[in-house]
């Protein structure tokens, strides 16, 4: 048994299908990721109390997955062009895949999430590397499907 994996070599992509239900066969690599958000899924609870019961009865619910996760890059001029065209792609496509992708597993995560309309303003302090979070918003989770590792993005990252 393998005790758990690093986070190293871990690729994160989008795909601009068009649509949320099928899981895309090619991915672009989104290029100096920081940081991925995690997604809970937390299970709603159902009252399913009766007037004849003394103690409260509850059956599980849908899973609520809280509706957002940040993505977190590195600020600069190619990263700002290659995020430019994944809002473009969610707003014409009502949603992008995102995969996380990692070496070391034998599936992948997959999130169909919608962008915000324009880069956001990263916060600056001094000595400090700016980066920039990227609010996701989740239409459907998927969760873990077969991977498709990431193509590096035509946007030079230097």
């Amino acid at each position: 048994m393998v005790p758990g994996i690093s986070t190293l070599g871990i690729k994160v992509g989008y795909s601009a299908t068009a649509n949320g239900t099928t899981l895309p066969s090619a991915v672009t690599q989104l290029d100096r990721i920081n940081a991925v958000g995690g997604i809970n899924l937390e299970t709603e609870q159902i009252d399913a109390s009766a007037l004849e019961d003394y103690i409260s009865k509850y059956i599980a619910g849908r899973a609520d997955t809280g509706g957002s996760f940040p993505i977190t890059v590195n600020v600069t001029d190619a990263t700002i062009a290659e995020w430019q065209a994944v809002f473009t792609a969610s707003a014409e496509n009502d949603g992008v895949w995102i995969e996380i992708w990692s070496p070391y597993l034998t599936k992948a995560f997959w999130v169909f999430a919608q962008t915000p309309t324009a880069f956001p303003m990263p916060e600056i302090a001094q000595n400090e590397l700016a980066t920039v979070e990227i609010p996701m918003t989740i239409v459907e989770y998927h969760g873990l499907g077969t991977g498709v590792e990431p193509s590096p993005s035509s946007t030079p990252t230097a």
